[in-house]
């Protein structure tokens, strides 16, 4: 197992946590919400449930939160969200997927498409950006929870396909369908992971310059502010030095 990807979630960059927070905890709540719809009130029996009342511990959303989100589910209460997945290009020729939850389709459509034209980037149609990512599985650990070498034996000996432990966190890459086995295998190992979820890799990056760069995070932070938008990803990949710069 080898490589790495640098590139990074809108949800990563400095200060987008705490500017956001009450945006943040409403979509990991409605996230939750829809998990527990989809099969059993419970994330020992869920996977997808499991995996975003993770996502929602990782960004220190409290327990009540994240029990009023379950219970919501169990009481047929919430509304009924589609999930509708878009596909575009930005500036300097990334590729973004932008995964929404919405109870109007119309709605998110002229919002999702006007969002990337105001911001130098537009709408393809369905599969002109996936065939360039691989659908996977991702557990993070964070830096101080093991060794780089006893994360590797770890995560060989549980199954996992890929690690990086090059950044500021481990992560751990799996097979779609191996995310759940395999997540709780290393929980058995290392302790509760600081998240587990499904997650579009890119397969190769785009370098950004700064004048691009700054263009996407624009049309990236507009995408997130919108409340149908749950996870932007891209392929892009932006120096240290230039994200310096970005973040002064």
């Amino acid at each position: 197992m080898a490589g790495h990807s640098k590139f990074k979630n809108i949800m990563h960059r400095k200060g987008a946590q705490d500017k956001k927070r009450s945006a943040m905890f409403s979509k990991l709540s409605r996230e939750i919400t829809v998990a527990a719809k989809s099969g059993l009130p419970d994330p020992e029996m869920n996977p997808r449930l499991r995996a975003a009342v993770q996502a929602a511990k990782s960004q220190s959303m409290p327990k009540d939160n994240i029990q009023r989100a379950i219970d919501k589910a169990s009481g047929g209460e919430g509304d009924d969200y589609e999930e509708i997945r878009y596909e575009g290009f930005g500036p300097g020729g990334t590729a973004l997927i932008v995964e929404t939850l919405t109870d109007n389709r119309n709605r998110t459509n002229t919002n999702v498409r006007t969002i990337f034209s105001k911001n130098g980037g537009n709408v393809g149609g369905p599969g002109t950006v996936t065939h360039g990512f691989d659908h996977v599985g991702l557990i993070v650990y964070k830096k101080d929870a093991a060794s780089a070498e006893t994360i590797f034996e770890a995560a060989l000996e549980a199954g996992a396909d890929d690690v990086n432990s090059e950044g500021e966190e481990h992560e751990i890459y799996t097979q779609l369908e191996a995310l759940h086995e395999v997540s709780k295998q290393l929980e058995d190992t290392l302790g509760e992971p600081d998240s587990a979820k499904l997650y579009w890799r890119p397969m190769d990056t785009v370098s950004l310059d700064e004048g691009n760069a700054q263009t996407l995070f624009k049309l990236i932070d507009a995408l997130d502010d919108d409340d149908d938008v749950q996870t932007v990803y891209g392929n892009y990949e932006i120096s240290d030095e230039i994200m310096e710069k970005l973040d002064a």
